[in-house]
């Protein structure tokens, strides 16, 4: 019961302003709260059963720079995603993500490399118990995510959803470039890498806007 709690109580206080309870929250202001709740469980269940019986393996197998690299570039392409929108004719709704996906992969994602599953790795070595481990780290997570979903719901109410989509995504693009300066050595940072990384995101987001208005002007001639 020791490292059940332990392990509940690390989480919680480690998770508060962190950005997992921050996509919670951006979450829970365009999707149902019980899809999202139900999404950060399976995630952080799935994810911290990895952390606590093979998180050392997995290191071992792959440097944890370069998941921590997939997992920032995924964010990067999330906030795209998050631009793009899901205005899809019906026919092409199946062959997307649903939101109980698209919230489960990206806290699956944000997980990866973040401090919440190393301290599950470590909290399973020193307590030599990987279930009370297991079921408190994700406990800890999904009280925390809680939190962040019911500010969530309330924000959803008070603000237009165009101003909730660029939330969502300046939320997405700004873990992902955060995660990418963390990951790569410092040296990788040089002016020119930064103004030609700075002016490829602009280009993708430019370019993702454009094709969202073009679609809007052929839906309205359509309609005419």
């Amino acid at each position: 019961m020791t490292a059940f709690l332990t392990s509940l109580v690390f989480v919680v206080l480690a998770e508060m302003g962190d950005k997992t309870q921050l996509l919670a929250m951006t979450f829970a202001a365009r999707y149902r709260w019980q899809t999202v709740m139900l999404a950060v469980f399976v995630a952080t269940l799935c994810n911290h059963l990895l952390a606590a019986e093979a998180g050392r393996l997995l290191t071992d197998i792959m440097p944890l720079q370069y998941i921590q690299i997939a997992g920032a570039a995924a964010f990067i392409l999330f906030g795209l995603w998050t631009l793009r929108g899901d205005e899809l004719k019906e026919g092409d709704k199946k062959s997307k993500f649903s939101p109980f996906w698209t919230v489960a992969i990206a806290f699956f994602m944000a997980e990866m490399g973040d401090k919440t599953q190393l301290a599950t790795v470590a909290l399973a070595t020193k307590f030599d118990s990987l279930v009370q481990v297991w079921l408190g780290t994700t406990s800890g997570m999904v009280i925390a995510d809680a939190i962040g979903i019911i500010v969530g719901i309330v924000l959803g109410k008070k603000i237009p959803e165009r101003v909730v989509k660029w939330f969502a995504a300046f939320v997405f693009l700004a873990f992902g470039v955060h995660g990418l300066y963390e990951a790569c050595p410092k040296s990788v940072w040089t002016f020119p890498v930064v103004i030609g990384g700075a002016l490829l995101l602009s280009s993708l987001i430019y370019w993702v806007v454009r094709m969202n208005k073009k679609e809007k002007r052929g839906a309205h001639i359509e309609e005419k």
